[in-house]
C-alpha cells in the first residue's frame, strides 16, 4: 500500500524563447510546496520525474523546502507533449507567440483542436509519439510505482501526463483528459492510493500550499 503524489511543475516561461525553464515565481511555488509538506511532517520513500528541465527545477525547489535530497528515477514517459508541434498540425502559416488575452484564447483553441485530432490518430505531430505510445509512457510509470514501491512516492511531471494518469485511473475518455489538463494549476498536487493491483484517485489539482492570503497571488496555470 502507498500514496502517490503527482505534482505539476511550477510556472514555466510561456511566451519566452525557452518555455522549459521555471520562472522566478515557479521556483517559489515549488519551494513553498516543499515547505508546506515539511510542516505536515511528510517525507517520501521514492521520487520519479520526467526528464525536462522544468521537472528537475521543480523537484529542486520542493526538496529545498522539504529539506530532503532524494535522487529521482528519471522516466521519459512522463515528459509533456510538444504543444507547438500539436498546434502546427492544425494551424496554417507561421506560429506566433501569444501576448494578449485574445492570443492566449486562440492558442488554447488550436491546442484543443490539435490534441483531439492527435488522440484520434488523425494527425501525427512532428517529433512526437503516437497518442497510444504517449499513454503507454504514462501508464508504465504508474505500473512501476505499483509493482516496486510502498509508502509515499513523489512524481513530478506536467499537465498532459498527469491528466492522462487521472483519466486512465478513472477510465474516462481521452477528450476528458484535455479538459483536466488545461485546468491543472502550477505546482498543484493530485493524489492516488495504490496497491500492487491498482491506483485509486483521492485528490485532484489541489493547491493547499497556496491558499493562504500571503500566497493566493501565486496561483497560475502556465
Amino acid at each position: 500500500m502507498g500514496q502517490l503524489y503527482l505534482v505539476r511543475h511550477g510556472q514555466a516561461s510561456l511566451g519566452a524563447d525557452d518555455y522549459d525553464q521555471l520562472s522566478a515565481l515557479g521556483a517559489q511555488q515549488s519551494q513553498r510546496l516543499g515547505e508546506h509538506w515539511r510542516a505536515q511532517g511528510l517525507q517520501f520513500d521514492a521520487v520519479i520525474t520526467g526528464t525536462l528541465k522544468r521537472h528537475a527545477q521543480t523537484l529542486q525547489g520542493i526538496q529545498q523546502g522539504l529539506g530532503s535530497n532524494h535522487a529521482p528515477l528519471l522516466w521519459p514517459g512522463l515528459n509533456e507533449y510538444d504543444s507547438e508541434a500539436v498546434i502546427r498540425t492544425v494551424q496554417k502559416g507561421p506560429l506566433t507567440k501569444p501576448t494578449t488575452p485574445e492570443g492566449y484564447r486562440e492558442h488554447f483553441r488550436l491546442l484543443r483542436d490539435g490534441l483531439t485530432q492527435w488522440m484520434a490518430g488523425v494527425v501525427s505531430p512532428q517529433g512526437m509519439p503516437s497518442y497510444v505510445d504517449f499513454v503507454k509512457g504514462v501508464t508504465s510509470a504508474l505500473d512501476h510505482v505499483r509493482q516496486n514501491h510502498e509508502g509515499n512516492v513523489l512524481l513530478v511531471s506536467s499537465g498532459g501526463p498527469i491528466a492522462t494518469a487521472v483519466a486512465q485511473v478513472l477510465r474516462t475518455s481521452p477528450e476528458t483528459s484535455i479538459e483536466l489538463n488545461l485546468r491543472i494549476r502550477n505546482s498543484a498536487v493530485s493524489e492516488f492510493n495504490f496497491n500492487p493491483k491498482r491506483h485509486s484517485l483521492i485528490a485532484f489539482n489541489t493547491i493547499t500550499h497556496l491558499e493562504s492570503p500571503t500566497h493566493k497571488d501565486w496561483i497560475t496555470y502556465a
